[in-house]
């Protein structure tokens, strides 16, 4: 699920590349009542029957299932693998999740057990995940080496001492030389937004994030609360919405972190629909950053087969 080759070149043309560019994209301020009050309205909305399933199943096929800890094996990276090629059994008929999000040294075991033409993409957290603070020229070289052992996509952190310093040319030109490493690999860029504070502090790194070259906007590494949130989604998915309009470019969002339930699941689907249409109801342009999700999801799934509630003890730990 890489990006599309039209999108690629109308990138390569874009004057993104240049840290200059940035002084000059207006960025507006944010209203934070009517964010939040029109975010708390997507929870409130009602989705029934036929509807309500196909929408599980589309935020299982979003899912990243991730594992970050310290305690990580081959063998534990293997089963989340596993299960993320098959999350239920196949009668419920639900689609792959989008990938499994490791950290850069088990991506060569994700890789093995995968194969070349799964469709569950690799996904690597890098450039010093989760704080970010490691220099550049390291960040660098764990991207290349992570990508040349497999992954398909790379979830960088942005340096948010340096956005809050002001220094926001400093986050563009370090997300420009990621992209650069990438290489052939998707890159989502993280605001960990938990640590920005401000609604316009979270827009405005959004707009440098896209400029700079990313693919997606992630929310948050996971590791600091709060991470993702319906208003601070909101805010980035708006700030998508008036990029793409101005460039015609299609950048991809994740968010990631406290997102639990199959209602909260639906709540940010109705979201996106209502903020940038259908052409982002797609693994290739929404993600959920997941560890407990999928299992909520596939329980409600299974109810609406069986009619009966399974406990969560009939469904292996993500």
């Amino acid at each position: 699920m890489k990006v599309s080759a039209l999108i690629k070149e109308r990138r390569e043309s874009s004057i993104r590349h240049s840290s200059s560019a940035i002084r000059y994209s207006p960025v507006p301020t944010v209203d934070q009542v009517m964010v939040e009050e029109r975010a708390a309205s997507f929870g409130k909305r009602s989705i029934k029957t036929s509807a309500k399933v196909a929408g599980l199943k589309l935020a299982v096929s979003m899912c990243d299932l991730t594992t970050l800890e310290g305690k990580d094996t081959p063998g534990k990276v293997a089963y989340l693998c596993r299960k993320a090629i098959q999350p239920i059994e196949a009668k419920f008929d639900v689609p792959s999740c989008a990938a499994v999000c490791v950290y850069p040294n088990m991506v060569r075991h994700a890789r093995k057990f995968l194969g070349a033409d799964s469709p569950v993409n690799i996904a690597a957290v890098a450039t010093g995940f989760p704080s970010g603070q490691y220099p550049l020229r390291t960040k660098l070289e764990e991207v290349r080496r992570t990508v040349a052992d497999g992954a398909d996509e790379i979830d960088m952190v942005i340096d948010r001492a340096a956005f809050l310093a002001g220094d926001h040319a400093k986050v563009f030109d370090e997300i420009a030389a990621t992209k650069e490493a990438c290489g052939p690999a998707h890159l989502k860029v993280i605001l960990e937004t938990g640590e920005l504070v401000t609604y316009d502090n979270v827009r405005l790194a959004s707009e440098i994030a896209m400029q700079a070259g990313g693919d997606f906007i992630k929310t948050s590494t996971g590791k600091v609360s709060p991470a993702a949130t319906m208003p601070v989604t909101l805010v980035m998915l708006e700030a998508i919405r008036d990029y793409f309009f101005a460039t015609g470019i299609r950048i991809g969002m994740k968010p990631a972190g406290g997102i639990r339930t199959s209602k909260q699941a639906l709540a940010y689907l109705v979201m996106v629909k209502e903020t940038l249409g259908d052409d982002w109801l797609n693994p290739d342009m929404f993600r959920f950053g997941a560890s407990t999700l999928v299992n909520d999801l596939l329980m409600q799934i299974a109810r609406s087969a069986d009619g009966n509630y399974q406990g969560a003890d009939y469904f292996s730990l993500p």
